[in-house]
């Protein structure tokens, strides 16, 4: 098969593995972008048997490398860390690859579910649960044994507490998004109430690049009283739009000064229980 190909085939699959790694879409789609170059250059590459594979081998160890480089900035990082939002660019569903990216997988609360795990936790148990490799397979990707891979799998399972059913469908979802924004431009606390649970918590990452809550906002009421100042300051000076934001219906908001800020939001009890905004504008620029 050629490169292109292979390109073609497995560039979306490979992204959606890079992105859950890393939370980030720039460096997901540098690294395969440099898996792709990297096999090309390969000069045995017509020995390979298993490209896909191969593929993710490659794929993998980067992101790790990647990760443990980048682990003291992390530390470092001013205020709430959130992935880089992954905006639904209207891809068709024709493509079996495709479905890596549809899935609730992809959604904020379980990529922040994801970050609790160690590096390698991730790796195995992206590998194993998401794309459905062999232990064995998985062993030979991350350096590590069969046994300690189903080992770390089975560790990594029981701490990632993620229901789907707990998820609305996209278009209750789109319903409830859109009525949140209407209540809350309109000052409507009863409906709000109905859509909100009473103990949400906003995350704001600025990464203290712009201003933004350093720290979680706790419960309904902390939550409508920043809403509502924000929106009191910003009167007449942001638009708005709903677009899909992981996977699940969201918004993106953008100011006259520039800024712009994308929200998503997780579910419980069919009420809105986290509300995620990124402002960060050096996370934001693929957008």
């Amino acid at each position: 098969m050629s490169i292109e190909e292979l390109y073609k085939r497995y560039k979306t699959e490979l992204f959606s593995l890079a992105y859950r790694m890393l939370g980030s879409v720039m460096d997901a789609e540098d690294i395969v972008q440099d898996a792709f170059l990297s096999y090309n250059g390969l000069s045995d590459a017509g020995t390979i048997r298993n490209e896909r594979a191969f593929l993710y081998k490659i794929v993998t160890n980067r992101c790790l490398d990647l990760l443990r480089s980048s682990a003291k900035k992390r530390e470092m990082y001013v205020g709430p860390w959130l992935p880089e939002p992954l905006l639904d660019k209207g891809t068709p569903d024709n493509d079996p690859s495709h479905k890596y990216l549809r899935s609730e997988s992809i959604s904020t609360a379980y990529l922040l579910l994801l970050q609790q795990l160690s590096a390698t936790e991730r790796a195995v148990f992206l590998l194993r649960e998401i794309f459905h490799y062999s232990f064995e397979e998985i062993a030979d990707m991350v350096g590590k044994s069969s046994t300690n891979c189903r080992q770390i799998f089975h560790r990594a399972k029981k701490s990632i507490h993620f229901d789907p059913d707990e998820q609305p469908s996209v278009s209750v979802a789109e319903e409830n998004i859109k009525e949140f924004v209407n209540s809350l431009l309109q000052g409507n606390t009863a409906k709000l109430l109905e859509l909100v649970s009473e103990n949400v918590v906003f995350y704001s990452d600025g990464g203290g690049k712009v201003r933004a809550a350093q720290v979680p906002v706790v419960g309904f009421e902390q939550v409508l009283k920043l809403h509502q100042y924000s929106i009191n300051l910003h009167e007449g000076k942001i638009t708005y739009s709903f677009l899909m934001v992981n996977g699940l219906p969201g918004i993106r908001l953008r100011s006259d000064e520039g800024l712009q800020y994308v929200y998503s939001f997780a579910y419980r009890d069919h009420k809105i229980e986290a509300i995620y905004a990124v402002a960060n504008p050096e996370k934001l620029r693929h957008l």
